[in-house]
């Protein structure tokens, strides 16, 4: 099959750099969002994602001509389908973004397209919810027109590299489907692509986000374990890791970003009474904020009225991504119990929690600080002098919750510093 024209719904995470590699290796692509701000800022030259050499591809896509923006599909040879899946309250998945696209592409689509759903969904989403919709149009799935899923399987940070170079998954309603959607990704995909059915390709997603998040979740339990048997985890792990056949992960505030943190719910939803223990550990991960908010509540000795600096918010270290950030829901937790909460995220400054306050610079934010709670790991956060951290905060203690700062250095420049997962200090 030949694709002269895509159409790319959703200019998200996902979107915006598969619709601006497409451009880039000559398809002419249609990118869609029904976000009026983000396509007129795409049309100004402003780029709302945060990640390394996005905005020079963009540039990059527009200028070649083969990239154009708006608020609606056109008729094109194929249409990717990357837009939000997020959770409900309920853990159920949220999939009104799935059905509005598929609906603005029925209109549109026509005897010979393709249509690639990239989304993360729950197993027959494919087959079950999106080909009825499409199948609106008049035209038969699979043999009218070709209908497939293709996961997104790249890390925030790396999405460039890894859209091209990462191995895919792409199943297809029927042998024919996945055949066009290998045709359409070999435009610019470097890693293997593999075919396989649309079902198996949903569920092959969810369960690279659910083996992380269980891993998680066995490397949570293990701090709170330590916690209460006085054991320092970080040192229980790295010998354990001595062992060839064992790799436990490093503990931490929680679960974040838009799939580890919800894919495993979607497996949940789908089979209730199977997924129990990817019940139990989501539910270990989501309960692990609280736990840290109950060890800075220990370390201070209560939290009413104290002054904390809470530094870092975003989901992982150096990304802005703030969704589902385990890290807001700790300082909203601290708030909650009363603390007077001041963050600080040198990726996203303007950005807080719920009950908190936001601090432009790591100074002010240390300023008449009572205690400093340690988030998120960027390399700024991680590498905080604990000599000028003295010159700027009121009180001396310290909470690492990422296990990254060094225990003597801060207890040279007169702090206690406590660690989640570890014993209190003497003293």
């Amino acid at each position: 099959m030949d694709f002269h024209k895509i159409c790319v719904l959703g200019l998200g995470y996902i979107g915006l750099p598969t619709a601006s590699t497409f451009a880039t290796h000559g398809v002419s692509v249609v990118g869609v969002d029904v976000n009026r701000r983000v396509v007129d800022g795409l049309r100004d030259g402003e780029v709302h994602i945060q990640e390394p050499g996005l905005r020079d591809l963009v540039q990059a896509a527009f200028q070649s001509g083969n990239l154009v923006v708006g608020q609606a599909p056109e008729e094109a040879d194929a249409f990717v389908l990357a837009v939000p899946t997020p959770i409900l309250a309920d853990k159920r998945a949220d999939m009104r973004f799935v059905i509005a696209a598929a609906e603005a592409v029925v209109p549109v689509l026509r005897r010979g397209n393709l249509v690639v759903l990239e989304s993360t969904s729950p197993p027959r989403t494919t087959r079950d919810l999106l080909a009825p919709i499409l199948e609106g149009s008049g035209l038969r799935a699979g043999e009218d027109f070709y209908l497939c899923y293709s996961p997104e399987r790249v890390l925030p940070g790396q999405i460039l590299r890894e859209l091209v170079e990462n191995a895919r998954v792409i199943g297809g309603v029927n042998p024919a489907s996945a055949e066009a959607g290998r045709a359409l990704y070999q435009v610019f995909v470097r890693g293997e692509i593999h075919l396989t059915d649309a079902t198996t390709a949903e569920m092959v997603k969810l369960m690279e986000n659910t083996f992380r998040d269980g891993n998680i979740a066995l490397a949570n339990e293990f701090a709170r374990l330590a916690d209460g048997f006085s054991v320092d985890v970080w040192q229980a792990i790295a010998l354990a890791n001595l062992h060839p056949r064992v790799h436990i992960l490093r503990p931490g505030p929680g679960v974040g970003g838009h799939c580890i943190g919800v894919d495993p719910w979607f497996l949940v939803e789908a089979a209730p009474q199977s997924a129990q223990l990817i019940r139990q550990a989501r539910q270990v991960n989501d309960a692990q904020p609280e736990f840290c908010v109950d060890l800075v509540e220990r370390a201070l000795g209560g939290l009413s009225d104290k002054a904390i600096a809470a530094l870092g918010l975003t989901y992982k270290p150096e990304v802005d991504d703030l969704r589902e950030s385990p890290a807001i829901a700790v300082a909203q937790g601290l708030a909650a119990r009363g603390a007077r909460v001041t963050t600080f995220d040198p990726i996203v400054p303007q950005a807080t929690a719920p009950g908190c306050a936001a601090a432009p610079d790591l100074q002010t934010a240390l300023t008449g600080a009572e205690a400093i709670v340690l988030l998120v790991d960027h390399h700024l956060l991680r590498a905080l002098d604990p000599q000028q951290a003295a010159v700027w905060a009121k009180g001396r203690l310290a909470v690492d919750l990422r296990g990254v700062w060094r225990a003597a250095e801060w207890q040279a420049a007169g702090f206690r510093l406590h660690r989640l997962g570890a014993p209190p200090p003497a003293g």
